[in-house]
């Protein structure tokens, strides 16, 4: 509930003419008590865009006064603060935020999921124009360059000037917004001295184009903002992938419920609105709202998979507990509420979620640790470049020049291209291997892990249920199939496909009767057979059977007049390479643990038949409990992996420091994976982790040419050895030499369609018969 009541009509009247009133209210009126001593309050900060601009906000946040904890998510761009409820004025929260240069606005989830496309669009006009502009401004100066003179230079000078100085001042927004907010708020970013290198160029060139010796670098400005907006697109664009799973959760949330009145007349009731000890009606089909408790006389069948991630119903009686979001099979049942949305099995995965999200937002990357040491560093070699040449030539011109090729050799397009180029073509490289990658951050996180951490059913195994061949005869089995073909229960299902992969024909069945709880019944002709539990199948039975392979696993039975009782066990069918992937990470001295909700005797099974350790698979764990073993598993081996594919995977998926998910997942389990494989066989897993490795790597040699780089290029420009345009030439080589090494990537990972058609040719030149020809 809120922590404060909101504007009533007679306040609302006193605000006319005073919108900060209105919005001080409405930012009050949003806050959540989450206790009777705190209260959150949820921001979007759309201009959030690096991890630099979450630790100012973080940082910022926690020194305002009744301020508890402050927490930035960055794939939603969302700022959570948990404050005292009694602090004298919340909206010094907001206040806070803008004076550190981030618009703050209330959090509206829908709204903020389209900003990142408005962004996008935004980045990739201004890098149309800066294209267009760097292409015809080199153009025209390869005349000057060339020795053109008199009138025809000057001409071209103006030119220049006319492309440029609109082109740049436009294309450049992204940086000098950034640079202004930064500089607003008393703090140095990345783009402060991008913004400086820039602007100073072009004034220095439109003075000397118009005024001075006549020598300008009009392409220079121009080409920096080129090449440094490549950078920030592909960064961008990797960065956009990361999207929370919260709202795809919610989506599949009840959002209401019938009551049943104390008159037995039913009303509708929207979720929020349900509490303890109300009696709802839960239809067939439909899932339920909160966690409760079967009425007495009542029996159903649930799917259970958002709980516990198996796709095996659960059958269920009076006085069970049944958590929200499960769904009902078999028959309409009646159940009384235990908890309200607020506490449900479904709010839980929420918060989890959400607790995983900004953890994983938290993570540093290799190229946001450099950045923290950059911009103090390059503004200190070009103030004190200047101030050198100021103090012994006495030239403000040569000074500012001097300091200008010094801004534009360090200018960050090597650094900035070093991460986002290597994603791009790691991304690619996965792509034709039928991987797709959500977080460009996700391959620096995956060439980290020291363990893997497998769910079971849906990825260790396939999701399908598939019935063993064994235990039961031809005959028995065409009249198992008669009666589950008309069911759409999935067990039913399975048995249909187990007579048509054997060849079986279902016999026809007539009076079809299904018994919550209990399995189905019908006539053949004039004998009783049923399918489902072992003492409901076993009461039709005609005489003992025999113990059959299969039998004490069996979870469906089979029985009749004329049939004696027969198993069904549900097999678990491994994915193709699942222990092959195994056995690739123990031999890379990766460990591997298994983590299920299904039982133990289950997981063990399972367990015997991989490379996994024994004591390394954890039976019956809850959404809650897979969260709290991978982060007990990460404090003490190392970075955790965790491969799943249900709905309650997703709080695992969140909180582990990488994940993969199949592309047969849930719509939630997706939203949350940083790797989605879309083939069937999990060697998937293997080729991200291998690749991830290599792309870090490249990351690393990137820097260590931009570094190198810098090196020889910054010393030169301080002596003054380079003119603004040889330097905007070497930063632009320094790129081109990043690209081209990270291309490299290609030949270590060739596409395997490929291979498969190089392998092909060669087999078919093997097979083709020699021919000699004799020289006459």
């Amino acid at each position: 509930m809120s922590c404060c009541i909101g504007v009533t009509p007679d306040q609302a009247a006193d605000f006319i003419g005073s919108p900060d009133a209105l919005r001080r209210e409405e930012f009050r009126a949003s806050g959540v008590a989450l206790d009777d001593d705190s209260v959150r309050y949820v921001l979007a900060a759309p201009a959030i865009h690096c991890a630099a601009c979450i630790q100012t906000i973080e940082r910022g946040l926690k020194r305002v006064q009744g301020v508890r904890s402050a927490r930035v998510n960055f794939s939603t761009r969302r700022v959570m603060v948990e404050a005292d409820a009694a602090m004298a004025e919340p909206f010094q929260i907001v206040e806070t935020l803008e004076k550190l240069g981030y618009k703050a606005e209330l959090f509206d989830l829908s709204g903020e999921l389209t900003d990142g496309s408005a962004v996008t669009a935004s980045l990739i006009r201004a890098l149309v124009v800066a294209g267009f502009a760097s292409a015809n401004v080199m153009l025209l100066s390869v005349s000057v360059w060339s020795g053109a003179d008199g009138t025809t230079r000057t001409l071209f000078l103006y030119l220049s000037a006319l492309l440029a100085v609109p082109a740049t001042l436009y294309a450049g927004q992204p940086f000098y917004r950034s640079a202004w907010s930064a500089l607003r708020s008393g703090r140095l970013n990345m783009d402060v001295p991008i913004a400086l290198a820039v602007l100073l160029t072009l004034g220095l060139s439109v003075y000397e184009a118009t005024i001075g010796t006549g020598e300008s670098w009009f392409d220079a400005s121009v080409s920096l903002i080129f090449f440094l907006l490549i950078g920030r697109v592909l960064d961008h664009l990797m960065r956009e992938r990361a999207r929370g799973g919260v709202e795809q959760l919610t989506r599949l949330a009840a959002k209401g419920a019938m009551r049943i009145m104390p008159d037995g007349s039913t009303l509708y009731v929207p979720v929020d609105e349900i509490r303890p000890g109300m009696r709802l009606l839960v239809a067939v089909g439909e899932r339920f709202a909160v966690d409760c408790r079967l009425a007495d006389g009542t029996r159903t069948d649930v799917d259970r998979s958002m709980a516990t991630g198996e796709s095996l119903p659960v059958s269920v009686s009076a006085g069970a507990k049944v958590e929200a979001g499960a769904v009902n099979l078999t028959r309409s049942v009646e159940v009384e509420a235990t908890a309200d949305a607020g506490h449900s099995l479904v709010s839980e995965m929420v918060r989890l979620m959400e607790a995983a999200e900004q953890g994983k937002a938290s993570y540093v990357r290799l190229a946001d640790k450099l950045a923290t040491l950059y911009a103090p560093l390059v503004h200190i070699l070009a103030f004190s470049t200047f101030a050198g040449w100021m103090l012994v030539t006495q030239d403000w011109h040569a000074a500012i020049r001097a300091a200008v090729c010094v801004l534009i050799v360090t200018c960050p397009c090597a650094l900035g291209l070093a991460v986002p180029i290597a994603q791009v073509v790691g991304a690619s490289i996965l792509m034709r291997r039928g991987i797709l990658v959500r977080n460009g951050s996700a391959f620096e996180r995956m060439a980290e892990v020291r363990q893997a951490v497998f769910d079971k059913t849906g990825t260790l195994t396939l999701p399908h249920l598939k019935l063993g061949a064994g235990g039961i005869d031809d005959a028995a089995l065409a009249a198992a199939a008669g009666l589950a073909s008309n069911s759409r229960h999935p067990l039913s299902q399975a048995v249909t496909a187990l007579a048509a992969g054997r060849g079986v024909q279902p016999l026809s069945v007539t009076d079809v009767g299904e018994i919550a709880g209990a399995g189905i019944e019908g006539r053949i002709g004039d004998m009783a057979v049923r399918l489902g539990r072992r003492d409901f199948a076993a009461a039709v039975a005609t005489g003992a059977s025999a113990r059959a392979a299969g039998e004490d696993e069996a979870t469906l039975w089979f029985a009749g007049a004329g049939f004696a009782l027969q198993p069904l066990a549900v097999e678990a069918e491994l994915r193709p390479d699942a222990e092959a992937t195994l056995r690739e990470f123990q031999a890379g001295g990766i460990t591997s643990h298994l983590l299920s909700g299904d039982t133990a005797a289950s997981v063990e099974a399972l367990r015997a038949r991989l490379p996994i350790a024994a004591g390394h698979a954890f039976a019956s764990m809850s959404p809650a409990a897979k969260v709290e073993r991978i982060a007990a598993l990460g404090r003490e081996g190392g970075p955790v992996l965790f491969v799943g594919d249900g709905i309650n995977d997703a709080p695992a998926l969140g909180a582990a420091h990488v994940s993969m998910t199949p592309a047969a997942a849930s719509d939630v389990g997706r939203a949350n994976a940083d790797f989605v494989f879309l083939n069937a066989s999990l060697a998937g897993v293997i080729d991200a982790w291998k690749l991830s490795r290599a792309v870090v790597s490249f990351v690393k040699q990137n820097f260590a040419i931009a570094i190198a780089y810098n090196t020889i290029a910054i010393p030169l420009a301080m002596f003054g050895g380079v003119t603004p345009l040889i330097a905007a030439i070497a930063m632009s080589s320094s790129s081109i030499i990043v690209v081209g090494n990270t291309l490299r990537l290609r030949l270590r990972f060739p596409d395997p369609k490929a291979l498969d058609v190089a392998a092909g040719a060669a087999a078919a030149r093997q097979e083709r018969p020699t021919t000699l020809e004799v020289p006459a």
